[in-house]
């Protein structure tokens, strides 16, 4: 089941005693976990009523033991273990050594009082195991948004603000900002704050207030490029060397966006979708659909090429056959022209 499913059981009544929760959307997880606290455990009693452990220390068998014993004065007793690596493929790291049989025997006979929460961050789990099967209705994925869906949890997280986005804003903050639900909150959170209930953030106020890391910044630059900006293209890429950015280091960078781009174009010719696309290439399916816009403008010779011009421009800056600034603007140049 996906977590909204889960979440509208919760809210329902209908709880399970345990549920295993993965996958690399951390963000989307400890929304989960605060829901399923708001309805299970009273305000007043949630300091004693909620166990947290990390199963890289805590053997299971504790965790086990205090899922069995009964809450202090509150009703329900929530226990959350991270960490739960024994679900997936890879091996423990941890020094404590864990029987997993031992959940089995717990869920044959689980407590009436108290929920059981097992987390790990990994996105897939082992499915040829035996305590995974037994978990596989209770199995919740926390996997990355496709571009629409994250598209819509912007928007819906700006009317939890009391504010809108004009349109395109909204592209423009994931674009600036990229697809981390982290960092997104809370430059959706400062974005409020500035606009104020009821107001309109527009792309200007976006582009003023948002903040870019370097990876993104040469994201928007290249974005720039293809679509002839070159104006704007240009004083990100100035912007960059006043903060004292080593332009090899930016060579390498559109480097490597100019790979994801040929990759993306040569899987999208075999039908894979975005989502397909992200996973096998391990990247965000909001960057795969920017990449995908990005390649329409170049046939896949230009964009070998492209990759190979940045390869020889590397090997010139760093061998001092070209001064490294003239020759990323002779780059830019040439990519725009």
């Amino acid at each position: 089941m996906d977590y909204k499913a889960a979440a509208r059981e919760i809210g329902k009544g209908n709880l399970s005693p345990v549920y295993l929760c993965y996958g690399s959307e951390q963000y989307l997880l400890r929304e989960f976990l605060g829901f399923l606290t708001n309805k299970l455990i009273e305000p007043e009693y949630r300091d004693f009523a909620v166990s947290k452990y990390d199963l890289a220390e805590t053997s299971l068998e504790t965790v086990l033991e205090d899922a069995r014993t009964p809450p202090f004065m509150a009703q329900k007793k929530l226990v959350i273990a991270d960490n739960a690596v024994f679900f997936t493929g890879a091996k423990e790291s941890g020094k404590v050594q864990h029987q997993p049989e031992k959940l089995l025997e717990f869920m044959k006979e689980p407590s009436d009082f108290a929920v059981l929460v097992l987390t790990v961050a990994a996105e897939k789990l082992d499915e040829r195991k035996k305590i995974v099967k037994a978990l596989k209705d209770v199995a919740i994925p926390f996997v990355p948004m496709n571009a629409e869906s994250l598209l819509q949890w912007v928007i819906r997280q700006a009317e939890r603000k009391s504010f809108s986005f004009a349109d395109g804003a909204a592209d423009q903050l994931i674009l600036y900002a990229g697809a981390g639900l982290q960092t997104l909150a809370a430059e959706i959170e400062k974005l409020s704050l500035y606009v104020g209930p009821e107001g309109i953030a527009d792309g200007t106020i976006v582009d003023k207030l948002v903040t870019r890391s370097t990876e993104q910044n040469v994201f928007i630059l290249i974005d720039d490029i293809v679509r002839l900006r070159l104006n704007r293209a240009f004083q990100i890429l100035y912007d960059l060397l006043k903060q004292r950015e080593e332009p090899v280091k930016l060579v390498l960078l559109i480097a490597r966006q100019f790979r994801i781009v040929l990759q993306v174009k040569e899987l999208a010719k075999l039908g894979l979708s975005h989502q397909q696309i992200a996973s096998q290439l391990g990247l965000h399916p909001y960057a795969v659909k920017v990449a995908a816009e990005q390649g329409q403008k170049f046939a896949p010779e230009q964009l070998e090429q492209i990759v190979q011009q940045l390869a020889d421009l590397d090997y010139k800056m760093k061998s001092g056959k070209v001064d490294k600034v003239l020759g990323l603007e002779m780059f830019l140049l040439r990519l725009a022209a």
